[in-house]
């Protein structure tokens, strides 16, 4: 079989494999769930990247996994690609009745409440059931606030919302100065969930701003360990200071990069 450009070209060719393959064919739905999570990660990290040669491999690793999980599916008659195509076609049109229907909707807050609107007609008992719980908490948290700002459940600007950041920073260190460590955690939280809050209300990512700390973090700590290599000694050799000192040595050289 050679390489295709054709959808249906894939499905035959996960079939064979499925057959064929000894991994393949012991695989069930379970099994490869964690694969799909990290492939959906991959793509998320090209798109950040700006990587668009990598963006189209991953999208690739991503759609195997639909074709697989839905051939496994047609092996106990559960369903098959006609149906994946058929519902997520009938949502779509279902869910943008200003583009196929009679409703009106000019503005995007107007289709993310009809949006709203139809899935609780679909059946869900709230807005919320739509986000899943195995998602990152900063993300769960910034969808959930979304999908209620997509009902009017709001803060009417940032500066309220900040206001009360401020006053769950105040209940935070009450609760590190007289409270339990479980009260101290669940006011944590509180907090994380109110600074998710005020950069939604702005127009930041929470997800987007903590991958980006993370790496930033990464590079200079990494600057940190190569520069003590290179002077033949390890880093539970340094001291504090010596550390700090090679830390602002990589923030600087990261300002100079940003601004050439």
């Amino acid at each position: 079989m050679k390489p295709s450009r054709k959808f249906e070209d894939l499905v035959e060719l996960i079939a064979i494999l499925r057959k064929e393959c000894p991994w393949d064919r012991k695989q069930t739905h379970h099994s490869i769930k964690d694969n799909l999570i990290e492939e959906a990660y991959e793509a998320v990290e090209a798109i950040d990247n700006n990587d668009m040669d990598e963006l189209c491999k991953e999208l690739g690793d991503l759609l195997l996994h639909v074709v697989f999980q839905t051939k496994m599916a047609t092996e106990t008659d559960s369903f098959d690609i006609g149906d994946v195509i058929q519902g997520i076609s009938e949502k779509l049109i279902r869910r943008h009745p200003h583009v196929f229907g009679e409703t009106v909707a000019d503005e995007e807050n107007r289709v993310a409440e009809n949006w709203e609107a139809i899935k609780l007609k679909e059946g869900r008992e709230s807005i919320l059931d739509g986000v899943p719980k195995h998602l990152p908490g900063l993300i769960r948290a910034q969808r959930m606030q979304e999908k209620a700002a997509n009902v009017g459940f709001d803060w009417a600007e940032w500066q309220l919302a900040w206001n009360k950041l401020n006053e769950e920073i105040d209940e935070w260190r009450n609760a590190v100065e007289n409270q339990t460590a479980k009260e101290q955690q669940e006011e944590f939280g509180d907090l994380l969930f109110s600074l998710v809050n005020v950069g939604r209300l702005i127009g930041l990512n929470a997800e987007d701003a903590i991958r980006g700390a993370n790496k930033k973090f990464i590079h200079r700590f990494q600057h940190i360990e190569k520069r003590l290599k290179e002077n033949k000694r390890s880093i539970v050799e340094a001291s504090l200071e010596e550390m700090d000192e090679l830390w602002n040595e990589a923030k600087s050289q990261s300002g100079k990069q940003d601004n050439s």
